[in-house]
């Protein structure tokens, strides 16, 4: 099949539940350069991981050319002239309009994610502290008291969903959390940063379009730049040990941040916080479903086998699939030459599976040795700030549902996936269960005590 005909079945629906054999043709064809577009795609390990350490490799948009010659990517998918619709709006008058009249106005602000060295080395410094392994670790309390009470309200119910019941509730809840905003209306901030997700998909780089939902994007990311206003507002008059608060009242440099660099901060740290972790845990679940050797591992021995899988399934079955650099100057790539202002698009879970660098690349293996050398984090710079918070709700996760939840299965055939290209994970993952233990299971892995009265077996 053509590689230029493959890049545009990435994008379809259908290829959703299995992306991989596309992602291998890639590889095979390597380097793929999109006709009429400054666009070139890499799926090997080699070329992503050197593109990824390449500090001639940037995250700013301003520097690629496929986005100063698309006006809609200019403007709705966080181009460059975005910062300047944002100030033609106005901040305060973005406050008061968003949800309100029905008029959102055409603007995507970007993040630290979206920028380098040094306002990205600033903006994510201050964000650090509250995502190192040692402030993970201070949460794992509180995320298995959430894990342990959404299993028992999931046992409260005739069916169990995988997706509804824990991978979706639960990083939702921690990230908010850590932020300090109100968790009351889950659904409201799922809601708007799933549509917000769908930003990253490449459409723009192998259509030369911008992905479906645009107006709907518009909306969700002026409620939510509104939602973080007020509460900005809120922490100034009334600050709190959160990390909002800290934002606001940090002075890098002697100055301190503006509501812009607050607010866009923190929007990245709620949607990149759960996203990701909230495809990871669903894709982990589905593997331990088709691999009931494994559930039985995580019983017997969590502390040892949890985060073994937690890395298996970052490599195997990553929740980010596909990331975008562009080059600030001409480079080389692995002997492939790459023009200044060039995207490169790197399909990380092609490079996850690259036979060069992982043995039986297919296979899930919960005992391999080399599952540590995936890219599902990124490398460098931009390595992924939530990592140490991720895999620990993820490993908690994992324990967790194999120690309460008895014979789990699929209750119906293969799930429905997502529409997302790039944050690619199961919609639901509905289970017939034969009982649901008490919250009393030891987490370490002894005996469960035998329940007093099992739930029936549900479907």
């Amino acid at each position: 099949m053509d590689a230029v005909a493959t890049l545009r079945r990435i994008l379809a629906a259908r290829s959703r539940p299995d992306p991989y054999p596309l992602y291998e043709r890639i590889r095979a064809a390597e380097p793929v350069r999109v006709p009429g577009r400054p666009v070139v795609v890499f799926a090997s390990h080699e070329a992503c991981r050197a593109v990824l350490r390449d500090p001639r490799a940037s995250n700013d948009r301003r520097h690629a050319l496929l986005y100063r010659q698309s006006e809609q990517g200019r403007y709705s998918e966080r181009g460059e002239g975005a910062e300047q619709t944002g100030r033609a709006a106005g901040w305060g008058e973005q406050a008061g309009q968003a949800g309100r009249d029905g008029e959102t106005p055409a603007m995507e602000l970007p993040s630290f994610l979206f920028s380098d060295p040094p306002r990205h080395t600033a903006l994510r410094r201050l964000a650090a502290p509250d995502f190192t392994p040692r402030a993970a670790r201070r949460l794992a309390p509180m995320i298995r008291e959430l894990i342990d009470d959404l299993l028992d309200e999931a046992a409260t119910r005739s069916r169990m969903d995988g997706v509804a019941d824990l991978a979706s509730p639960l990083p939702v809840t921690v990230i908010c959390r850590v932020l300090g905003i109100d968790t009351g209306d889950q659904d409201w901030y799922r809601v708007r940063s799933s549509l917000l997700g769908r930003s990253v998909d490449p459409y723009l780089a192998f259509l030369g379009v911008p992905p479906p939902g645009l107006a709907e994007r518009r909306r969700a990311e002026a409620e939510l730049t509104a939602f973080f206003l007020r509460t900005a507002a809120q922490r100034r008059a009334e600050p709190r040990d959160d990390v909002m608060s800290r934002l606001l009242a940090a002075a890098p440099d002697g100055e301190r941040l503006t509501d812009r660099e607050v607010v866009t901060t923190c929007r990245l740290l709620l949607n990149a916080g759960h996203e990701t972790t909230v495809g990871l845990i669903a894709n982990g679940l589905l593997l331990l479903l088709e691999h009931p050797q494994v559930l039985a591992a995580l019983r017997e021995r969590p502390r040892t086998t949890a985060p073994a899988v937690v890395e298996e399934v970052l490599r195997l079955q990553p929740p980010l699939q596909i990331v975008h650099r562009h080059a600030r100057e001409d480079l080389e790539v692995c002997g492939t030459r790459v023009a200044r202002g060039t995207t490169m698009v790197l399909l990380l879970a092609g490079a996850n599976r690259d036979g060069a660098a992982f043995g039986c690349p297919h296979r899930f293996d919960a005992e391999r040795e080399d599952a540590g050398g995936h890219l599902s984090f990124g490398l460098g710079t931009h390595y992924c700030l939530g990592a140490p918070l991720g895999r620990l709700e993820a490993e908690l996760a994992f324990t967790r549902f194999a120690q309460r939840v008895v014979e789990p299965r699929l209750a119906e055939g293969p799930p429905r996936y997502r529409p997302h290209v790039v944050l690619r994970a199961p919609a639901e993952l509905p289970l017939r269960v034969g009982a649901v233990l008490d919250r009393a299971t030891p987490w370490d892995g002894s005996p469960p005590p035998r329940p007093t009265a099992p739930s029936p077996r549900r479907g």
